[in-house]
Formats: structure tokens, C-alpha cells, sequence
């Protein structure tokens, strides 16, 4: 005798056809799934699992197989497509010219010589170099400068802080005050007019800018500071360590001795060593925390204000004045590069304050207040104490307590304090000169043009996403940079 349930013996007799013809009703959504499971008898999921082959049948029918032989489009291959499309492998690709005829070859059966590569590239250099010329650089209001090395010769750089445009790219035979001066002169002339710059200590940059533009100021670059600092507690932690491996050895041989009855001969080394490696424990947990009052406290853009700051530059710099010696050079150094720059340094945080100032006049609320707010961005979201902090701000300024957070974040969003940007060009730049051992002027005009009409594809920023630098800079679109050149963009139909 078999003993089944009600429901399978009309399942287990139904064939491929009945299976389709339930798939289809349920797809038909004529009826509600209840009412079918209780006509045919069957339960809920199987129709479920009916409905899902089903679909999956239909997806499979309608999906477009495209082979991998299959034509996608047809490109009509002239002279001009070629010459645009060297363009793009030596700007967009970092191809060499050698390269570039190789490639040609090998997929396009396409002999072309490097002359005639070197000389379309020359053509489309005069093009680049007018719109250069060109382009009114009065929209920049904080340029960042820097000079890298490409071999032995310097190249000067120059980029807007807020659009990332490249407003001085130029192969010089030295970096003086004479040069500086000259190419800062050059970019006034197309209007450029800037409220202050930023540049590391370079002697030449400074005398160059001074020698341009007078008592302009030139604030000082936190970045290098900062990158300075953090070599030094890197240096102490490694010799820190150094120290506690050696007690740690000499503890190892004194355990052996001791069993020999000659623990005697290394108890000298052994109190000297521990003695050594307290020593550079205690120094590097100081310069560690003082370094981390640089880092958060006195160079961070939310902070106190620019006396206050000074007075702990001052004392840091007294620290480490007195944890100085011969053996812990690093600390001298980045000592006296604190008292030389500490103006410089410290001179984005009068900027700021006085921001912060006019936000408080305009609110009609305290200035501390408004420093509460400032100091408030320094709090990670994720913690109560910021949100703590915030309720009790949100309960003194009530109504204005939103906008003034908005005005301060904008604030301290377009008060820049390192030359981060133009570091980013300059490791950019190196992508296009290892390639090179000679750097000329007519190719560094069409690379700036390259570099300033290109579309940013990603962005930590999201308003620079989609955009080019000078679009960001004008507020204006412009062509592609190809269509700028004069030729015509490949669009299929």
C-alpha cells in the first residue's frame, strides 16, 4: 500500500506541458497565486518555482548573444582620425613615440615614421600653446607653487588651490629669483592677481614672488612640515626599538653567563643598554606627543586662533630645543625649520580667523561661538562627544546654529593651508618625463593644455567629477580638448 498526501499525486502526474501551462497562468497575473494553488491543488511554491523557470526561459530567449568575432561598429580610419589618435596615445597612454609607430603597425598595418610623429605632435603644440597664452588666469586667488627636477634641470609648476588648473609648467636652466620672477610676471600679464600663495621654504621660489609681486604674501606649506615631522618620530621609533632588541640580547647572553658564573663580565653593558634604550623610550613618547600637537592642535585648520597657535609653536619649539643633542640630529633640524617658518606657517590661520569673524558679525552671535562650531569639524561623526558637543551648540545658537555650520565648514573649505594639490601634479608629471631625457617647452605647453582640458573621471570632491580644471576655474564648458586642436570626434550612430 503507498500512503502519500493530498497534493502529490497531481504533482507527481503532471508532465513538461502542464508545468508550462501553470507557469504561463501564473505569469498572466489574471488570478491571484492562492486561488490557482487551490484549483490545481498544488501548493504556493511550487508555482513560485514554476514562475521563476518560466522567467528564466524567457531571459534566455530574448538575451542577445554577441560573439566575439561579431562587428560592433565600423570606424572610417583617415589621416586626421590618426593623427588624433597619437595624440591621445601619447597624452592619455604616456606612449613613447616608438611606441606609437608600433602600434600603428601591428593592429592598423599602418607605417608611420617618428618624424612624421614628432612633427604632428609640433603642429598641434602651436595650437595648444595659443590657448595657453590665452586663457585669463584672474579667477586664481591662491596660487600653489613648486619646482621639481627632471635629471638635473628644474621644472617650475604652478596650479590653482581650488580649480587644480596648471597655470606654469616651464623647463628652466635654474630656479632662482631672476627665473621665478619672470614667469610669475609672465602669468600677471594674463591676469593673474592672486590673494596670497603657498610654497615650501624654497629660497628662489620666496625672492622670485618677492621680487614680482612685492610684499604679497606667500604662506608657508604645511605638508612638507608635516612630512619632516613625521620621518623624525619614524627615525626615534626605529631606534627606540634598536635599543629595547639590544637589552633584549644582552639579557639573553647574561642568563647564559650566569649558569657559567660569569654574569659579572656583561653587567656593565647590560645597565648600559637599559639605561640607552629608557632614554629613547622617554624621547620618542615626547616627540611623539608633541608632534601630535602639530599635527591636531597647532597646524590643523580647526583650531584656536593665530595667537593662540603661536604660543604653542613657541613652546613646542622650546621642547625641542631641550631634547636636542648630537646623536638625534632630525630633532635640530626639524626644530629650526619650525622657528624659520613658523610665521609662514601659521599665516593660513589669520585667514581663517578672520573669516571666522565676519561669520560671527553677519550671525550677530560670538565669535567664540563660532570657534565652538569651528572646533567642532575636528570631532568624528561617529562619536558621542560629537554629538554632544553639537546638541549644546544647537540649543545656544537655536535657528542659526545650521547655517553657521555651513558657513564655517565653506570657510575653512577655501582656506587652504598645503600645496598638496601641486605635489599631486608633480607626481602626475613624472608618469610623462621618465619617458623623456630632454624636456622642451613646446611639449610641456601642449602637456599643460593636455592636463588643464581633460575631464576629471574621479575626484575626492565630487564638483571636479565630469569636469576639466579650467571649466572648474571659468565656470564655463568648453569643447573637448581634441576639438580644440581642430579635429573632429569619432561618435557612432
Amino acid at each position: 500500500m503507498c500512503v502519500t498526501t493530498r497534493a502529490f499525486p497531481c504533482v507527481l502526474r503532471r508532465r513538461g506541458v502542464a508545468r508550462q501551462q501553470l507557469a504561463v497562468k501564473v505569469l498572466s497575473k489574471q488570478e491571484p497565486i492562492t486561488r490557482i494553488a487551490q484549483q490545481e491543488q498544488v501548493s504556493r511554491k511550487f508555482l513560485y518555482q514554476q514562475k521563476r523557470i518560466a522567467e528564466g526561459a524567457l531571459n534566455h530567449a530574448f538575451d542577445k548573444k554577441e560573439s566575439e568575432n561579431e562587428v560592433l561598429y565600423y570606424l572610417p580610419v583617415t589621416q586626421q582620425w590618426i593623427f588624433q589618435f597619437i595624440l591621445a596615445l601619447i597624452l592619455i597612454c604616456h606612449c613613447s613615440y616608438r611606441g606609437v609607430a608600433e602600434l600603428l603597425r601591428d593592429l592598423f598595418d599602418y607605417s608611420l615614421s617618428i618624424g612624421t610623429i614628432h612633427n604632428r605632435i609640433k603642429e598641434a603644440t602651436e595650437k595648444a600653446r595659443q590657448i595657453n597664452q590665452n586663457q585669463d588666469l584672474s579667477p586664481i586667488k591662491v596660487p600653489l607653487l613648486d619646482e621639481l627636477f627632471q635629471g638635473s634641470r628644474p621644472v617650475l609648476t604652478g596650479v590653482d588651490s581650488d580649480s587644480t588648473y596648471c597655470f606654469l609648467l616651464e623647463a628652466v636652466e635654474h630656479r632662482d629669483e631672476d627665473t621665478w620672477g619672470w614667469y610669475l610676471l609672465e602669468a600677471e600679464a594674463q591676469g593673474l592677481n592672486p590673494d596670497y600663495t603657498i610654497a615650501d621654504a624654497g629660497v628662489g621660489i620666496r625672492a622670485g614672488q618677492k621680487a614680482a609681486w612685492g610684499e604679497k604674501p606667500c604662506h608657508g606649506d604645511v605638508w612638507h612640515i608635516l612630512d619632516q615631522s613625521t620621518a623624525l618620530c619614524r627615525n626615534l621609533a626605529k631606534k627606540a626599538q634598536g635599543a629595547t632588541t639590544q637589552r633584549q640580547k644582552l639579557e639573553e647572553k647574561m642568563e647564559a653567563a650566569k649558569l657559567k658564573g660569569e654574569g659579572n663580565k656583561l653587567s656593565a653593558k647590560l645597565i648600559k643598554a637599559r639605561k640607552n634604550e629608557a632614554n629613547l623610550l622617554n624621547k620618542f613618547a615626547d616627540i611623539k606627543i608633541l608632534l601630535y600637537w602639530l599635527r591636531n592642535d597647532i597646524l590643523s585648520l580647526a583650531g584656536p586662533d593665530w595667537s593662540e597657535r603661536m604660543e604653542l609653536m613657541n613652546f613646542m619649539i622650546d621642547e625641542l630645543k631641550i631634547r636636542e643633542n648630537q646623536a638625534h640630529k632630525g630633532i635640530k633640524s626639524l626644530r629650526i625649520a619650525l622657528f624659520n617658518q613658523k610665521e609662514n606657517l601659521l599665516a593660513f590661520a589669520q585667514v581663517l580667523d578672520k573669516k571666522l569673524a565676519n561669520i560671527a558679525h553677519k550671525f550677530q552671535i560670538s565669535l567664540s561661538q563660532v570657534r565652538q562650531v569651528c572646533l567642532l569639524m575636528k570631532k568624528s561623526l561617529s562619536t558621542n562627544v560629537y554629538w554632544q558637543k553639537w546638541n549644546h551648540l544647537y540649543q545656544q545658537l537655536s535657528a542659526k546654529f545650521l547655517p553657521v555650520k555651513e558657513a564655517v565648514e565653506s570657510a575653512m573649505k577655501s582656506t587652504p593651508r598645503a600645496s598638496s594639490l601641486v605635489e599631486n601634479l608633480n607626481s602626475r608629471l613624472r608618469n610623462y618625463f621618465f619617458l623623456r631625457k630632454h624636456l622642451n617647452s613646446d611639449y610641456l605647453d601642449l602637456l599643460r593644455f593636455f592636463l588643464n582640458h581633460r575631464t576629471l573621471m574621479s575626484s575626492r570632491i565630487p564638483e571636479r567629477v565630469g569636469k576639466s580644471p579650467t571649466e572648474l576655474m571659468t565656470g564655463e564648458k568648453h569643447p573637448h580638448w581634441l576639438s580644440l586642436l581642430g579635429f573632429d570626434l569619432f561618435q557612432r550612430v
